[in-house]
């Protein structure tokens, strides 16, 4: 092909063995083809094999049945003409087809170019289309509904393999349907690639004759409606126009008004509808058939107002200039004062005031039922008058469009509403089903990656699809059941979409070879219901995240583009929630796995309590809520409830921080409060350390209690944090009173604890806040709630807490939950023995005797020597470096606790004495000979422990 101005350029695409004309020769022989080859053109060999077609076949359909006077061919004939002198003298070929693939016009660069095509393709009415013809330039832009480039090999038929074309869809600017195809065809040995401009420039001319054919014919019945005098003829004593209406009209009523109106046009019939305006007034849309003097036909919608008499007539203008470029879907005609009224018969055109009636029904029927003539106008003696004015004018097909346009911004806006109300992946996908069906789908089913509902990216979503949501009119359609896995063919529309990322439609699919292959039992089944396909990627921020696909079932007519596009908009929306609701899954797994492993994952063995213990993150974000249980010395254990400020991963953090710290302090012995004053003056120094503490203090509450199952006492200290639930064994439930301290972080202020009597079999329930404050519910209903399920004396921790979670529990909660039950034991005090002694070394030996005699009641032989001689060392150090008076306590438990205690403050220290050195050797075979051991401070004085192991115990 040779340009003006320009040199001819090959392109080569097929030479050498190599691209489409190698991956062709390759698909025709059954092999694989994955690369070389454009998805569009690979999709469209694989359909046209599934059809059965040969390439080497090299007849087409002939139609002698078209419409030689369609509206493309009026609106393209002139634009063909033009493209037709600019390519003079080259080897380029014009065709325009219509929507079924029939070529209804063709012009030639070279006229002799078309001695050289078969007979029958000289003259419009043989068919292009893909399911005849194959791959080639007018079937696969009618598939693929798009500009689309057919080179060479890249057609399916062997007649076409040194061709070229480009094609592309031609739509009516109103209905967005397309009308037919434009199409360049060229040597395959010449390229140019500013034809793309070319066409498109010409397809948009064609599209703009389109338009005027529709203006040219709303003109006529605008010209009609007032050549008629059709508003002189209806009996009403006054006229006004719906834009002098507007002025006292709220913009919703003005929207209900048009959409009424539009609506009656596209039902194309004599009808009333009675539309309340939001000012308790009433106004009646009546439409009214009529013709053009050339044929056009249409309806007028005209409204009836009431209201008092005007001072001054009203009338519709007796010309209306129409400028040259009108090209609304909907003509709207404004009454304005006109400064006198003539009479119908002194100037033609000019319509009266008012005339007898004798045109309309006594009885008009619309959507809203039956309304008389007593509705329209009243003409008897009082009543008021009423105004009347033009609304619109069309034709109903223009109508229903409009009606159609409306509904789908509706649809838009409602689903801007609906569509990611949560951050939950499933959720969401369901949010998108239920917007679309039945305004634009009759059955939805959503199919997503196993790994995007797990938050994560799906490394091929074409493998890993599972079905998540499945939603229509009705259940009993054969849809794959949620999740289970769905594997599409290569041909099918839904991987079609995935491969392209645009959004496929197939308007029948009866005809749609490669969705039919995918599943022969259910698809039968399948297409007794549904005859509609629109499958839609959901992609969000370039990733991919499923299908969607929306399949049409009641409404006769198929989707169309226009129904795509609201579709992918639909889809495009709904992704990017399920991308936020994606991201958010994964943070919030990656939050809670950290949680999780901040916590205690095997509680301790003890003796002290029986423990259960529930942890339930918040639905929304997860907290840093935690709890802990930490056996300390004497068989007393130690009770942990906190939680920290905020949600997010910088809670679980610092969670964990505390968490350890406070596990430190506690194993140091510190009583309660004490505890309390070190972790407060570490969150407070977290807080000016930790950088992301500009967006907000870092803070933590914190409950902490320390059970003696030898004397049945629990000392307890809170740092802001609720009181803990005492269920008695009667039964009874109370909140003790504690010193409410003030939260972690703040500093400066003093933390305060209490002593309280648990006898044997109590319940000690310690809770973080989540459990009893939600701004739905009030916080005493909730203790109440709390109390009544906590009063049964017989169940054990698991069951409490199996009842607290139940009972009282919020069913979505916003915060985290972590609940500690503590069912408390009782030492035996036949397993305690205890003696009092002065400060004097001789008294040593007689310690020694007295314990050796009760381990052996007790049955602890073997243990007797390393018990006697830690005992000997401790007694020894508290009588020379302490002061009186002296305890000593041995605690048999899981194992052997042996207690010095004195009134001195002083504490032990181990060291490695020298050779030399008398003493100093006393500490060390204690740490030699037990477990562990320790000092533990009293209000007055200390104790030295130490425990030693009981083998088979």
């Amino acid at each position: 092909m040779v340009l003006a101005g320009r040199e001819p350029m090959p392109t080569g695409h097929a030479t050498g063995g190599t691209g489409p004309a190698r991956s062709r020769e390759r698909f025709l022989q059954g092999e694989p083809v994955e690369a070389g080859v454009r998805t569009s053109i690979l999709s469209s060999w694989q359909r046209s094999r599934s059809l059965g077609l040969s390439p080497d076949q090299a007849d087409l359909p002939f139609r002698d049945d078209f419409d030689r006077d369609a509206r493309i061919v009026r609106a393209a004939v002139p634009v063909l003409d033009r493209l037709q002198a600019r390519f003079a003298g080259s080897k380029m070929n014009i065709s325009v087809a219509d929507a079924s693939g029939t070529v209804l016009l063709r012009r030639f660069g070279e006229v002799s170019l078309a001695r050289s095509l078969p007979a029958f393709q000289r003259v419009p009415g043989f068919v292009f289309a893909e399911r005849v013809a194959g791959t080639n330039g007018i079937g696969l832009a009618l598939a693929e509904r798009q500009l689309i480039r057919v080179h060479g090999a890249e057609h399916f038929a062997e007649r076409s393999q040194r061709s070229a074309c480009r094609a592309l869809p031609v739509r009516d600017p109103l209905s967005g349907r397309i009308e037919g195809v434009l199409c360049f065809g060229y040597p395959s040995s010449t390229e140019d690639p500013t034809l793309a401009i070319t066409i498109r420039r010409a397809a948009q001319a064609i599209e703009r004759r389109l338009l005027g054919q529709s203006s040219a014919r709303e003109r006529a019945l605008l010209r009609a409606y007032l050549d008629t005098g059709a508003t002189a003829s209806t009996g009403l004593h006054h006229t006004i126009g719906v834009d002098e209406l507007a002025l006292e009209l709220h913009p919703r009523d003005r929207a209900v008004l048009t959409e009424k109106a539009a609506e009656l046009i596209s039902r194309g019939q004599r009808a009333a509808a009675v539309v309340s305006l939001s000012d308790g007034r009433r106004v009646t849309l009546v439409s009214r058939p009529m013709r053009s003097g050339s044929g056009v036909e249409g309806v007028a919608i005209e409204a009836v107002l009431p209201g008092p008499a005007l001072r001054e007539p009203l009338a519709v203008p007796a010309q209306v200039d129409v400028p040259p470029d009108f090209s609304g879907r909907l003509a709207v005609v404004t009454a304005v004062r006109p400064p006198r009224l003539v009479p119908a018969a002194a100037t033609p055109g000019r319509l009266p005031v008012a005339a007898p009636s004798r045109h309309l029904p006594d009885i008009a029927y619309g959507p809203f039922g039956t309304v008389g003539m007593g509705d329209v106008a009243d003409d008897r003696l009082g009543a008021p008058p009423r105004t009347r004015g033009l609304v619109m004018v069309g034709e109903p097909g223009v109508g229903t469009y409009a009606l159609a346009a409306r509904r789908r911004l509706e649809l838009l806006s409602e689903a801007s509403a609906r569509i990611g109300t949560t951050l939950d992946v499933r959720r969401t996908a369901q949010e998108l089903a239920e917007t679309a069906v039945p305004r634009l789908a009759d059955f939805v089913t959503i199919d997503l990656p196993e790994a995007v509902l797990r938050g994560e990216e799906s490394a091929d979503p074409r493998t890993d699809l599972h079905r998540t949501v499945v939603h229509g009119i009705r259940d009993d359609l054969p849809f794959s059941p949620v999740g289970k896995q769905v594997d599409f063919g290569p041909t099918t529309p839904q991987i079609r979409c995935l491969t392209s990322g645009e959004a496929v439609l197939e308007p029948d699919l009866k005809a749609a070879a490669g969705w039919l292959a995918q599943d022969p039992e259910h698809t039968e089944r399948l297409l007794t219901e549904v005859h509609s396909l629109i499958a839609v990627p959901l992609m969000a921020r370039g990733v991919i995240l499923g299908i969607a696909s929306f399949y049409r079932a009641r409404d006769p007519a198929p989707f169309g583009d226009d129904d795509r596009s609201l579709g992918l908009e639909l889809a495009s929306r709904a992704a990017l929630s399920i991308d936020n609701a994606r991201r958010y899954t994964r943070e919030r797994t990656m939050v809670l796995t950290l949680q999780r492993s901040l916590l205690p994952h095997d509680l301790p063995d003890q003796d002290a309590v029986e423990i259960a213990h529930r942890y339930l993150p918040a639905e929304s974000d997860v907290g840093g809520d935690w709890y802990d249980v930490i056996p300390l010395s004497g068989t007393r254990i130690g009770l942990f409830v906190g939680d920290v400020v905020g949600h997010g991963m910088l809670s679980a953090a610092t969670m964990g921080q505390l968490r350890t710290a406070a596990r430190s302090f506690a194993e140091l012995d510190f009583p309660p409060d004490e505890v309390l004053t070190h972790l407060d003056n570490l969150v407070g120094r977290l807080d000016r350390e930790e950088p992301a503490a500009s967006a907000g203090v870092v803070g933590a509450t914190c409950l902490y209690a320390i059970y003696d199952p030898t004397s049945q006492q629990c000392t307890m200290a809170r740092a802001g944090h609720p009181p803990p639930a005492l269920v008695r064994p009667d039964g009874t439930v109370s909140f003790p009173d504690l010193p409410a301290g003030p939260p972690l972080g703040l500093g400066g202020l003093p933390f305060e604890s209490a002593e309280i009597h648990l006898p044997v079999g109590s319940r000690l329930l310690l809770y973080t806040d989540g459990l009893i404050e939600d701004r739905h519910r009030d916080v005493d209903v909730v203790l109440d709630q709390l109390r009544g399920a906590l009063a049964h004396p017989g169940h054990t921790p698991e069951q409490t807490c199996q009842a607290v979670l139940e009972t009282v529990a919020p069913a979505h909660p916003c915060d985290d939950i972590a609940l500690l039950v503590a069912r408390t034991h009782a030492l035996d005090p036949h397993r305690i023995a205890a003696w009092d002694l002065p400060a004097d070394p001789a008294r040593v030996s007689d310690v020694r005797a007295a314990a050796l005699r009760q381990l052996a009641d007790w049955g602890l032989d073997e243990a007797a020597f390393a018990a006697e001689l830690m005992l000997s060392e401790l007694v020894t150090n508290a009588i020379r470096h302490g002061a009186g008076p002296i305890r000593v306590r041995l605690l048999h438990g899981r194992t052997l606790i042996c207690e010095v205690s004195d009134a001195s403050n002083t504490a032990p220290h181990l060291r490695r004495a020298a050779s030399t050195d008398e003493g100093g050797r006393g500490l060390f075979l204690v740490a030699q000979l037990s477990q562990s051991w320790g000092t533990r401070y009293l209000p007055e004085g200390k104790v030295i422990w130490a425990e030693c192991g009981l083998d088979g115990a």
